[in-house]
């Protein structure tokens, strides 16, 4: 939004909120800045455009008329019982949750927006304090070039375009997920008539709108069966790990304490797998040992090797 722009619609506002009575739109004219000089016609586009903006800014506009004798000549006021929020009031622990949230995003644009709802709660007279959870707090990265873009676009249900792999895509997002430290787009590739689902790092042009806002209706979005798609396919087993100390949270949390040799200062657990656990295994670094089967012991190993070979060169 332009600063012009931005200036007048808070000018507009501020006019119709302090107004004991209904303004006509006349009055309005002359007593906004970024009106005058207009000629009818431009000015009717305009004052339509910014009454339409304010709604959809969630400002509620009252239309009416203070004479009861000529109840068609309306005007316009925003009634101050509306506009204002009731006093905010949240428990400790709604406040410790609100803290934790506003930790959550770490990149993006988003960051701003949670440092700025933050700072909201406390201009209120909350203090949400992150730092009373921080040893559970979630983390997200949303470093992609197309994520700010498309994050709108499905806010706004926007069709979009962009390129990827080498092909101009038509696109209606309908839902986003973060997953294995990746962001993907579920929606209608409009080219192909059907679902399709695009990694974000995988975005190869900047994403165009090319469309309205409310260009379509998203459906209900199954994100078990999405992510289901989504997860790498591979073999299942199971698997007994030494873990040491408390590090590897979730995998303890997923897995069966047995009675398995462990070397000291670490447990022993039977987990589960599907899929390449080999990384997962072996980003833990010397906080998991693989006991047993040998098979995925070994390859843990290679990976490490592979890794550490990468760092020498």
């Amino acid at each position: 939004m332009s600063d012009g722009k931005s200036e007048r619609l808070l000018n507009l506002t501020i006019c119709l909120l302090m107004a004991r009575h209904f303004i006509s739109k006349q009055d309005v004219r002359r007593t906004i800045e970024g009106y005058r000089g207009l000629d009818d016609a431009a000015f009717n586009r305009l004052f339509e455009r910014d009454k339409d903006e304010l709604r959809e800014l969630g400002v509620p506009l009252s239309v009416g008329s203070d004479d009861p004798l000529f109840p068609d000549d309306v005007g316009y006021r925003i009634l101050r019982k509306d506009f204002e929020l009731p006093p905010l009031s949240f428990e400790p622990a709604e406040l410790a949750v609100l803290g934790l949230a506003s930790s959550v995003w770490d990149a993006a644009t988003q960051a701003d927006e949670a440092k700025s709802a933050l700072a909201k709660l406390r201009a209120a007279g909350a203090d949400p304090d992150p730092g009373r959870m921080a040893c559970l707090a979630p983390n997200l990265s949303a470093k992609e070039p197309a994520f700010a873009a498309m994050w709108q676009a499905m806010l706004d249900r926007v069709e979009v375009s962009f390129d990827y792999h080498g092909k101009r895509r038509s696109y209606q997002p309908w839902a986003m997920t973060h997953r294995q430290g990746a962001w993907y787009v579920y929606g209608r590739d409009l080219g192909v008539g059907q679902p399709r689902i695009y990694r974000l790092g995988r975005v190869e042009s900047d994403v165009e709108a090319v469309s309205g806002k409310g260009a379509f209706e998203p459906p209900e979005v199954d994100f078990e069966a999405l992510l289901a798609q989504i997860e790498p396919k591979g073999p299942e087993g199971a698997a007994v790990v030494a873990i040491r100390g408390e590090e590897a949270g979730p995998l303890r949390r997923s897995g069966t304490p047995v009675d398995a040799p462990a070397p000291p200062g670490y447990s022993a657990y039977r987990i589960s797998y599907a899929g390449d656990v080999v990384a997962e295994l072996a980003s833990h670094g010397a906080g998991v040992l693989v006991l047993d089967p040998p098979q995925l012991r070994q390859a843990v190993v290679d990976h490490l090797a592979a890794m550490a070979g990468e760092g020498e060169r």
